[in-house]
């Protein structure tokens, strides 16, 4: 069984850091002692992208120091004196160095930069070769035929061959999107010639696009407006803005970033009205120069919106050639960025193939990292249509975005059209293609209102009523979850969670079976899943519903891949106290294995005898769930609540929910005070749901 991979590319500006990013998923996803390491690196460790991006997402137990053996400078020392074996001898004791403290490592190879390329190459397959690594060869399409791409695969193989190199796969990345089928035609036909998989990612020119944040970094910018989110924004092309306002709208593009002097009101003026105006397009930033601030008139506009403003001392002409030379660069801190290359590689990559081929040893633990990327790989196949009524919400947008990139699901925006396009607009984002719907125009309007009219006649719900509730964007969006028009919904980043599931009550309704709808949070601790249930929607469930929680939260356990035993919680363990709660907690436990037989239930049990095996032993010696459970039913929504949000808070653990369950058909309540990762994750959840009904 291997214990490394060796990604080596054949020639520069190859897109390493996308390829990086994946390969470190799919390790840690499947093990949670991941290593990294490079065997050169350009110049100085603080500088190097790749081991920022690595030790800043994934928090591996090493030190950016301890991730590499030389700089390039050190190896150029090292070959002029002769002293090649020094090299490869210097390399090999850092990577066992770090082949010690972990089970399996990913040796990214080196850059092209100082070392002659030509023969760099055929260093790193050497490298491989000394570290008993097999090597994932990587090719750039940048620029190139088909025929020169298929020609530049041939020449990998031949190389690898010619040293003797294991091959565990070839990928061609970045290639141009025109060009894609005919390679892969190209190279299809030249199968024969391969004795590894090979897969092709299309060139996406985002990913090098420089941000915000980048820019003002490279200027030592001040930035005197703007968002956090808008700094991830990518910036497509630069423009100096010296003309009149006219001719400069005339050379804008969606993207640009603005250069000019803080005293151009016009221009500035001319750049917030993009944000406004779908006729103009939006420009994403501005960086004012000479050290001159806007007029308070102007200033005052600035800062009623979202635009990222920087301001330096230098001149316009220094100002623009700096910013052409920052080059974008993924980075562990921007989702966007980190959304869009995850994104390509788990669609144009065969992730299970790939770690076959490496036998990489699956853990035992569950990581959150494991978690939610299982979690986004379940949602994407097949892909569940998901509405997210709350479209002119700045958190959903961003969200949306992301789910976008990561290609996790079709998304319905509920809203007015032009609003959200403007709101998205302002905001930079670009949700091109996404449906946007809305209720007080839609063409399903009327139907909607017969349906719900039908449904709740006898509610005493006149036509005018259900006329006006379905322009609400719950009950519109509720309703297309319950004609089949989508899959599932995901609303409450501004609704009450009685506005967004009081719908589902009433026209959803319960599955066969269920009789109260409930709640469950997933609780990812540093190496394992626990599901909390029901901390979220039943104040004080009788001892029917208990049961009924703690049978539809170990099927949704069961669902999300968590082996369900369930842990019926109360002050008291077995038979050692008594009492109205406990009593109810003991009937419940007895309903649900009567309904159940087949689940491990135990209750009954304190927190501690569920989770701690010597305290199980002590008071509840033979059972089976005891020291060991991982659904917990809590007795009440007080003490649910309140104990979910401590060990998240203590605990560090990230707390994905509330997930509702016992709906027929899937519907998710956010928090108002949720992030733009929790509605990622609920919609993924949401899909999954989507999928097993």
């Amino acid at each position: 069984m291997a214990t490394s991979l060796y990604l080596a590319s054949l020639e520069p500006d190859s897109g390493k850091s996308l390829i990086t990013l994946g390969l470190m998923e799919m390790l840690s996803t499947r093990t949670d002692d991941v290593g990294y390491f490079r065997p050169v690196i350009a110049a100085d460790v603080a500088t190097d992208p790749r081991i920022a991006l690595v030790h800043g997402r994934y928090q591996l137990d090493l030190e950016p120091e301890d991730m590499y053996a030389f700089t390039v400078p050190e190896v150029e020392r090292l070959l002029a004196d002769g002293k090649r074996d020094e090299v490869f001898t210097g390399i090999l004791h850092a990577y066992k160095a770090v082949e010690r403290q972990c089970g399996f490592v990913l040796c990214d190879g080196t850059d092209f930069t100082g070392v002659a390329t030509a023969f760099e190459f055929d260093f790193n397959v050497a490298v491989a070769n000394h570290l008993g690594a097999p090597v994932l060869a990587l090719v750039s399409g940048q620029h190139r035929s088909a025929e020169d791409i298929t020609a530049g695969v041939h020449v990998a193989w031949e190389s690898l061959r010619s040293e003797g190199a294991l091959v565990a796969a070839t990928i061609v990345n970045r290639v141009a999107v025109e060009v894609l089928d005919a390679t892969r035609d190209a190279l299809a036909a030249q199968a024969g010639d391969a004795d590894s998989p090979l897969w092709l990612i299309p060139d996406d020119p985002r990913l090098g696009m420089p941000t915000i944040t980048e820019i003002a970094e490279a200027l030592d910018a001040e930035e005197i407006h703007g968002h956090a989110l808008e700094d991830e924004q990518e910036i497509s092309s630069v423009k100096v803005a010296a003309m009149s306002v006219p001719n400069f709208l005339d050379h804008m593009v969606d993207g640009v970033l603005v250069i000019t002097s803080g005293d151009r009101s016009d221009v500035i003026i001319a750049s917030l009205v993009s944000r406004l105006s779908q006729a103009v397009p939006t420009v994403a930033g501005l960086v004012l120069t000479g050290g001159l601030r806007p007029a308070p008139q102007v200033d005052r506009l600035l800062a009623e919106t979202a635009m990222p403003v920087l301001q330096v001392d230098d001149d316009t002409y220094t100002t623009a050639s700096r910013v052409g030379g920052v080059r974008g660069r993924v980075r562990a801190d921007n989702e966007r960025k980190v959304a869009t290359a995850l994104g390509l590689f788990e669609n144009n990559v065969d992730v299970a193939a790939l770690a076959d081929r490496v036998e990489i040893a699956r853990s035992d633990r569950v990581t959150p990292l494991m978690f939610t990327y299982e979690l986004m790989e379940r949602a994407r196949a097949p892909r569940q249509r998901i509405v997210l009524p709350e479209g002119t919400d700045d958190r959903v947008l961003h969200a949306a975005q992301l789910l976008r990139r990561r290609d996790v699901a079709d998304l319905v925006l509920l809203g007015d059209a032009d609003q959200v396009r403007a709101r998205c607009d302002t905001l930079g984002l670009d949700l091109s293609g996404t449906r946007v719907v809305d209720p007080v125009t839609a063409a399903e309007r009327d139907d909607y209102v017969d349906r719900y009219h039908d449904l709740r006649r006898h509610k005493g719900v006149t036509r005018e009523q259900a006329y006006d509730l379905m322009a609400d964007v719950s009950y519109f969006g509720t309703m297309m979850v319950a004609t089949g028009a989508v899959d599932g919904m995901v609303s409450g980043a501004a609704h009450t969670t009685g506005h967004t599931i009081r719908p589902a009550f009433e026209f959803i309704k319960t599955r066969p079976g269920v009789t109260v709808v409930s709640s469950v949070f997933f609780m990812l601790l540093e190496d394992r899943v626990l599901v909390y249930g029901d901390c979220a929607v039943n104040p004080n469930p009788t001892a029917e519903q208990l049961a009924d929680i703690a049978i539809s939260s170990a099927r949704t356990a069961t669902e999300f891949g968590v082996e369900p035993l369930v842990a019926m919680l109360s002050y008291s363990t077995g038979t050692s106290g008594t009492g109205e709660d406990v009593e109810r907690v003991r009937e419940a436990t007895a309903l649900a294995r009567s309904r159940r037989p087949d689940l491990k239930i135990e209750g009954p049990i304190q927190y501690d005898a569920s989770v701690d095996a010597a305290v199980a032993q002590a008071k509840l010696p033979g059972s089976e769930v005891a020291g060991h459970a991982t659904v917990f039913i809590f007795p009440d929504l007080n003490t649910g609540n309140n104990t979910y949000k401590a060990v998240q808070r203590s605990a560090n653990a990230v707390a994905i929910g509330p997930v509702l369950q016992g709906l027929n058909k899937p519907v998710n309540d956010l928090s108002r005070g949720c992030t733009v990762t929790d509605i990622v994750n609920t919609v993924a959840i949401t899909a999954v749901q989507a999928q097993e009904k």
